[in-house]
């Protein structure tokens, strides 16, 4: 009987095991996964191909402000600024840029505090085609201001009169202030034109760093195209629209105030920028961003105005999502700076995009 096996096990050669089909349209970076994996991928994890408004932030906001001049873009602490406003201030302040050397694809540092110069400076610095690279002045030490203007190669740093005495400044940089230009009538209003100064979605509209907390801050590149593909597409852009109102709460540093900024003035909204008082800001808007330990200090008996919340930058309790969604669409989003989230969401709706897919560090 032995023998029989034996001479049968010599001949014996297991039929192949056939390798599932490949899809064919399985990104780059998946050509790890074996073939029955890029299926279940393909299957599960990727969403409907959606194609966003706009090919750029900044095309999304020259939209709103020929479309909406006289529409409210900005509020902050009684002082207002539209759309039509915004855009003369930008093209004003994008043009001193292009006189001190900005072109295409540089980044330009913009250090200050939440401000309506804040948005001016950022819309200013997409106009002349450049990136912005944001730091909350008196949160980010100086140390930390030098690295980041040091690490991205910016010659120009943006700030306000206010704000001058903590700012660092090397040699071969400059040091300008938004709010003795923004508002010159001597200057310009005319947009800058060229190619030099025009974004193409592939170009990074802005560079967020981490804190430096673990080691040395970590730069996190982001294109006009990866933006556009969460602020022009639902449900990340979490209903914005013309005559909503957006809270800006978050430090301008945080991945998230991205979304609240930019997320608003490409859909055309109005951004409701933080005074003093939280809690005064969420009474008076319909969409609010925050990180669940703000969240949980906001008295939410008060905020039955408020359409959509989102929570990123931590777990969120299920009582406090429970809450909040028993009266509003809710999203508990989630995911460290360095990925430049929302990744997923639990609750009432799902947004599918992964910013942490859309970056590329630098």
């Amino acid at each position: 009987m032995q023998d029989i096996a034996h001479d049968f096990l010599k001949t014996f050669r297991p039929l192949p095991v056939m390798e599932p089909e490949r899809p064919v349209d399985l990104p780059p970076a998946l050509d790890g996964l074996s073939a029955e994996d890029a299926r279940r991928f393909m299957t599960f994890g990727w969403g409907p191909v959606v194609t966003p408004r706009f090919a750029t932030i900044i095309d999304a906001i020259d939209h709103n402000a020929n479309l909406l001049p006289e529409a409210i873009a900005v509020e902050y602490q009684g002082q207002r600024i539209s759309y039509g406003e915004l855009d003369a201030a930008a093209n004003r302040f994008a043009s001193v840029l292009t006189a001190h050397g900005v072109r295409r694809a540089d980044a330009v540092c913009l250090y200050l505090s939440r401000s309506i110069e804040m948005v001016v400076g950022i819309v200013a610095i997409l106009r002349a085609g450049a990136a912005y690279v944001p730091q909350h002045v008196g949160v980010a030490p100086a140390t930390t201001l030098r690295h980041v203007a040091g690490a991205t190669g910016a010659t120009a740093i943006l700030t306000t009169r206010a704000h001058t005495a903590g700012v660092p400044v090397a040699s071969h940089q400059s040091l300008i202030t938004i709010d003795t230009i923004m508002s010159d009538p001597a200057l310009s209003a005319a947009r800058p034109e060229g190619p030099d100064f025009r974004a193409w979605p592939e170009d990074r509209c802005m560079v967020l760093f981490t804190s430096g907390t673990t080691g040395v801050p970590n730069g996190v590149q982001v294109s006009h195209a990866n933006l556009c593909n969460i602020l022009q597409t639902a449900p990340c852009d979490l209903g914005m629209r013309p005559g909503l109102r957006v809270g800006q709460i978050l430090s301008i540093g945080f991945d998230m105030a991205a979304w609240e900024t930019l997320g608003a003035l490409s859909n055309g909204a109005t951004l409701v920028i933080q005074g003093k008082s939280i809690q005064e800001t969420a009474e008076q808007v319909d969409v609010l961003i925050a990180t669940p330990s703000i969240l949980n200090s906001i008295d939410q008996s008060r905020c039955g105005q408020v359409r959509t919340v989102a929570v990123v930058g931590g777990p969120c309790p299920r009582p406090l999502a429970d809450s909040w969604s028993s009266f509003c669409t809710f999203y508990d989003s989630c995911g460290p700076t360095s990925g430049s989230c929302p990744s997923a969401a639990r609750r009432r709706t799902t947004p599918s995009t992964f910013w942490a897919r859309i970056c590329a560090r630098c």
